[in-house]
């Protein structure tokens, strides 16, 4: 996309218009709904959470949980919601029949990220034990173990453009994977610590990694050369969420800030923290994620609450 003229880094508007309260414990994840204006929590509390955003209003806690949660997935075109868990089972929750229809026991070790390939029908885990697997959606079938790396897996991209899926890992490194016959294609390394997030631009030309070396990286997709390294954050680069429409991307940090970038130019357009006047999180902001128009930005933190932001480009 061309973009002939972009705003400064000061002309941005960003408001909260919403802080959303009711979580006892920190927040780890986040996921918008197949229904529209729909979103669900979860962390460290026991329950994974419905709201909307609608009437910025809780809804109702869909489902007790035995353990903290990580991660949650809703698959589009299935009527199911998925929890990974700390205890290595990932909760298949079904929307039309209102209960948990499934846990897919095969992880020992916490679930850090599930992420699923539409075209494929598949379901990826990602897990602790160093391993992801790879489950059918029609009929929650275990079809695949990939074992990526001897420690965690911590996230997940994958881009259908170029058919790839990258894992970002404990041991500093990202791997990535045809997304066909899960082999390996290579290993990206230059991290210096361990990668907390990965994601592949809507065009699939370049990758991004974040790690709690606070660094964000940029990785060309056809060469995995290296395009670019940013000093983004203070501590580490928790999440990373493009908008669905316009040439940026938002990363969230450990630092408690919230940073928007140009996803053509790599330049910071926004700073949203406590230093800069606004009303954000107090402890680490865990994940962000925008709501299909792009019009909404949701973050979820350790300080246990919800912020939904509208950014004007």
């Amino acid at each position: 996309m061309l973009r002939i003229w972009k705003q400064g880094i000061n002309e941005m508007q960003v408001e909260k218009t919403a802080e959303l309260s009711g979580h006892s414990n920190p927040i780890f994840t986040i996921a918008f709904s197949q229904k529209p204006g729909i979103i669900f929590t979860a962390g460290n509390d026991k329950g994974v959470v419905e709201w909307s955003l609608k009437t910025n209003t809780f809804i109702k806690v869909m489902f007790p949980v035995a353990t903290s949660v990580y991660a949650i997935h809703c698959p589009a075109g299935f009527p199911l919601l998925f929890a990974g868990l700390r205890n290595g089972e990932v909760l298949v929750f079904d929307f039309i029949q209102q209960k948990i229809i499934s846990t897919l026991k095969h992880h020992q070790k916490s679930i850090f990220d599930i992420q699923s390939v539409p075209h494929k029908k598949e379901l990826l885990v990602a897990s602790e034990d160093g391993s992801v697997s790879v489950w059918n959606l029609d009929d929650l079938r275990l079809l695949h173990t990939i074992p990526v790396a001897t420690d965690t897996v911590r996230c997940i991209s994958i881009s259908t453009q170029n058919k790839q899926v990258a894992f970002g890992c404990r041991d500093n490194t990202i791997r990535i994977y045809d997304l066909e016959d899960y082999t390996q294609i290579r290993t990206l390394t230059g991290h210096t610590l361990p990668v907390f997030s990965v994601a592949y631009s809507p065009s699939g030309d370049y990758l991004i990694s974040g790690s709690r070396d606070a660094q964000l990286k940029i990785w060309d997709t056809k060469t995995f050369g290296l395009i670019k390294n940013i000093p983004a954050h203070l501590f580490a680069v928790n999440s990373i969420a493009f908008h669905p429409t316009e040439p940026y991307f938002a990363t969230a940090s450990m630092d408690k800030s919230i940073k928007i970038w140009g996803s053509d130019d790599f330049k910071l357009y926004k700073i949203i923290s406590r230093e800069k006047g606004f009303p954000i999180h107090r402890l680490s902001v865990n994940k962000i994620a925008w709501s299909l128009d792009g019009k909404q930005l949701i973050s979820v933190s350790d300080d246990k609450l919800i912020m939904i932001w509208e950014i004007n480009f």
